[in-house]
């Protein structure tokens, strides 16, 4: 592989583009948005002035790395690139009809990936007439520092696209792990709802945010809290895995507590918006 596409140019989309940029490879990093190319592309140089400050990269290789990386509002500008990875907003509506669009215009050879944290693969593959070509691609927040990269294989994946991937993310220096396909994979399955308890502990009046993140950190020896990780993944992103949770297993202990909801509802999203659980 030599050009990848990117699309969607928020928090992941821009985090991708990075490592891959910095991996040598050619970027393209498509939005519907000038506005959130900039917005993505200013990210990108801030986090290669902190490495560069941390002695972790040259100006140099700063250049380099931004070089490697075109921006587009144009999807036609993906067509021959040699994989895909699908950064979108997590609803299942808006990735299908984004994977129909690359379907008509890339060649059956060209990688489709999808970031999906928790959405199935095997669905958003039906979408295309090449559905063997599929996979899920799952990095963690904040891309450039997260090691961990889910690789899931839907139903219909070729195993030749699996080895393909699983070589990629090795090359950008995270570590992959291979998991079959299940509503919220391995790590969100576990870890949203953990999240969602600790909403409900909040909300029954047993600690506040501090307290509650506090007591997980020296108790559990987590080095975040779980509401603090709430807000950095993003409210309506974590109510949206448990909503998929909920949906496909039927299983009353993923419902969504009513204050997730809530805080959702009032646009209190997080760090994105200024306000969670914890004000920025």
């Amino acid at each position: 592989m030599k050009k990848i596409g990117v699309i969607g140019a928020g928090t992941m989309g821009n985090g991708i583009a990075q490592v891959l940029a910095q991996g040598g490879f050619n970027v393209v990093l498509r939005d519907l948005k000038h506005a959130s190319l900039e917005i993505a592309m200013t990210q990108i140089d801030k986090n290669f002035n902190r490495m560069i400050e941390k002695g972790k990269l040259s100006e140099t290789e700063k250049q380099q790395a931004l070089n490697n990386i075109y921006t587009t509002i144009e999807i036609l500008d993906l067509k021959d690139c040699d994989m895909i990875i699908e950064a979108a907003t997590e609803s299942i509506e808006v990735k299908k009809r984004i994977f129909q669009e690359l379907d008509k215009i890339c060649d059956e050879k060209t990688i489709l990936a999808t970031n999906t944290s928790s959405l199935s693969i095997t669905e958003l593959a039906s979408a295309t007439q090449h559905p063997q070509r599929v996979i899920g691609m799952h990095f963690f927040n904040p891309v450039p520092v997260m090691k961990l990269v889910e690789i899931i294989k839907g139903m219909i994946t070729d195993e030749e696209v699996v080895n393909s991937v699983i070589e990629l993310s090795k090359a950008l220096g995270k570590t992959p792990v291979r998991v079959e396909e299940a509503p919220g994979f391995v790590v969100n399955r576990i870890l949203i709802p953990m999240i969602n308890e600790a909403v409900g502990v909040f909300a029954d009046g047993v600690a506040s945010p501090n307290e509650i993140d506090e007591a997980m950190k020296l108790g559990a020896n987590h080095p975040i809290g779980p509401l603090a990780l709430a807000d950095l993944i993003g409210l309506d992103v974590c109510l949206a895995i448990m909503e998929v949770l909920y949906n496909e297993f039927a299983d009353s202990k993923y419902r969504p507590h009513p204050m997730l909801k809530k805080y959702v509802r009032a646009g209190h999203l997080g760090r994105k918006t200024n306000k969670g659980f914890f004000n920025y």
